[in-house]
């Protein structure tokens, strides 16, 4: 059965940084696409991060542009998620996804697979 399992979240002062990480098992990692979500209280599940399978194409929402930087290990099944220079409004529940796909996608029906979410709390 696959499972994805976030870590790295916590509270952070605005400018600060973390670094978020999700491991997978239970799939063949080096053939999914893997993209990076969040959730702020009373809002909608946004794209944040996404990496192709091969990790040679990666994209951004505007939001997070320069700031974040999405890798993958493929030889530690896991893919990672640097945050620099965070933000009040970066605060959110982030989750890990996984598709299929060898093509990544923008929305939350592109993915078959779910972390159960890191939350991050950046403080002004």
């Amino acid at each position: 059965q696959v499972q994805l399992v976030e870590s790295g979240g916590g509270l952070v002062q605005a400018g600060g940084s973390l670094r978020l990480s999700c491991a997978a098992s239970g799939l063949t990692f080096s053939a999914y696409s893997l993209g990076w979500f969040r959730q702020a209280p009373g809002k909608e599940r946004e794209f944040v991060a996404a990496i192709k399978y091969n990790g040679r194409r990666t994209d951004y929402a505007d939001s997070v542009k320069g700031r974040f930087t999405i890798s993958r290990d493929n030889a530690k099944n896991t893919v990672y998620l640097q945050m620099n220079s965070l933000k009040p409004e970066d605060t959110a529940v982030y989750y890990c996804a996984a598709t299929e796909s060898i093509y990544f996608g923008y929305r939350t029906y592109d993915y078959n697979y779910w972390g159960q979410g890191t939350q991050v709390t950046v403080s002004s």
